[in-house]
């Protein structure tokens, strides 16, 4: 039975997601995606390994694996409970007599500025401490913590996902975050409106003291340095190292900034005197380490096969509208995997290679757009997402009721996306 280029593709994408679920880590599902095209296209048994080792030797996948890793690690050292306790401080100071409910947002949005597989369970205890006297359920303070932790992750540029995103849309950075920051305004007004604004805060928990806790700056300095060097760096390493492609180049200005970074929470130190460098071995650094060689690999292979451009052919031969299959294929892999990665690593790849085809009409940002808010609101929906579990079981929560209050934010995510997917295709 001889399969059509769409069809291969397809298959082998929901074959990755279906052994996902069976606990085969996400990066070898997409390694062996990857050669399934590549050998499915007609290739044969011999012409693997060196599409193989030429997925490989991409500078960029090592640069990402490297910088994600160093992102993890500045992740451990911010985390700590001092400086989560300064982010309250500030949040109480500055958020006048809103200060009670801004706390609520700005803790978990604040620990989500450098991302750690489960980092949700850093901002529970401290959404909880700052809800304790609250008549509130134990639903709503899990469903406050699990979303507002997630409002950055649309276009902050530590996130793996929007490194991820930018690598395989090649897309410049400032122009990503311009196209995406609407979306935490969004998911702002959604969470107040669906969260925040019936909601009663007769709480009055206490005001640390400040001598027990470190400099706000101090704690942001850090995160600061990243930003700073990722926006403005890219640029000087296009002028000295011009043969490399625009991904390598942003990697190197955030590895850069990481370097920076480390150094300064080195000269500073950790007050859990926890040792630097020392998670690097950890199972859980593996795991990312595995999933992003796999996203990079999926990539590589998917363009050696070369079925991308006859998909492309048949889709703008076909009746199915290549919006439905770049909205519904990010949001089952979000739904299935319930990380980022997951459904950028999985579907991008496959989007990208369609509207690059040059047989279908479709603007790249707002692919970008339509893709990456379907994914999130399937990854937020997930009942795999780590940090929807740790959530859930950190304040003893109902599954279902947590869902209640997540899903109509979700739903104004999908439908924004679709709404500025619709605006940017009139141009």
């Amino acid at each position: 039975m001889e399969f059509s280029a769409v069809a291969k593709i397809l298959i082998v994408f929901f074959a990755v997601l279906a052994v996902s679920r069976l606990r085969v880590p996400l990066g070898m599902g997409l390694i062996g995606g990857g050669l399934t095209l590549d050998l499915w296209s007609g290739k044969s048994l011999q012409a693997l390994p060196p599409d193989l080792w030429q997925a490989l030797m991409r500078p960029e996948l090592w640069l990402l694996a490297t910088t994600i890793t160093l992102i993890m690690e500045v992740g451990y050292f911010m985390a700590s409970d001092e400086n989560g306790k300064a982010i309250v401080s500030m949040a109480r100071r500055y958020g006048g007599k809103h200060g009670q409910a801004v706390s609520l947002v700005l803790i978990p949005a604040a620990i989500g500025l450098v991302p750690m597989p489960g980092g949700a369970l850093f901002s529970a205890p401290l959404v909880g401490r700052t809800a304790e006297n609250s008549s509130n359920s134990a639903e709503w303070k899990a469903a406050v913590n699990y979303w507002f932790r997630h409002i950055l992750e649309y276009w902050w540029p530590l996130y793996p996902v929007v490194i991820v995103t930018l690598s395989i849309f090649t897309l410049q950075t400032w122009k990503f975050m311009l196209l995406q920051i609407p979306f935490t305004f969004i998911s702002l007004a959604a969470g107040y409106f669906f969260l925040l604004r019936t909601h009663k805060f007769s709480f009055t928990p206490d005001e640390p003291e400040e001598g027990n806790i470190p400099s706000i700056v101090r704690v942001l300095l850090p995160i600061i340095v990243i930003v700073l060097t990722t926006l403005l760096l890219p640029g000087f390493f296009q002028r000295i190292l011009p043969g490399l492609n625009p991904a390598s180049w942003k990697l190197l200005s955030m590895l850069t900034g990481l370097g920076v970074s480390l150094a300064i929470i080195r000269r500073y130190g950790d007050r859990n005197n926890r040792k630097m460098f020392s998670g690097l071995a950890s199972k859980k650094t593996l795991n990312v380490f595995i999933t992003l060689a796999g996203v990079m690999i999926f990539e590589s292979l998917l363009n050696s096969s070369g079925l991308i451009p006859l998909a492309g052919q048949e889709l703008s031969q076909g009746r199915v509208p290549i919006a439905l299959i770049i909205a519904f294929l990010p949001f089952l892999a979000g739904l299935v995997t319930g990380i980022a990665i997951g459904f950028a690593g999985a579907a991008f790849p496959i989007v990208v290679g369609f509207i690059s085809a040059g047989e279908i009409s479709m603007q790249p940002m707002a692919a970008l757009v339509l893709a990456f808010s379907m994914g999130y609101a399937g990854m937020m929906l997930s009942p795999v997402h780590l940090c929807f579990l740790l959530t859930v079981d950190y304040f003893s929560a109902s599954f279902i009721k947590v869902y209640a209050y997540i899903l109509p934010c979700a739903l104004s995510v999908m439908v924004f996306g679709v709404i500025v997917y619709n605006f940017l295709q009139m141009f």
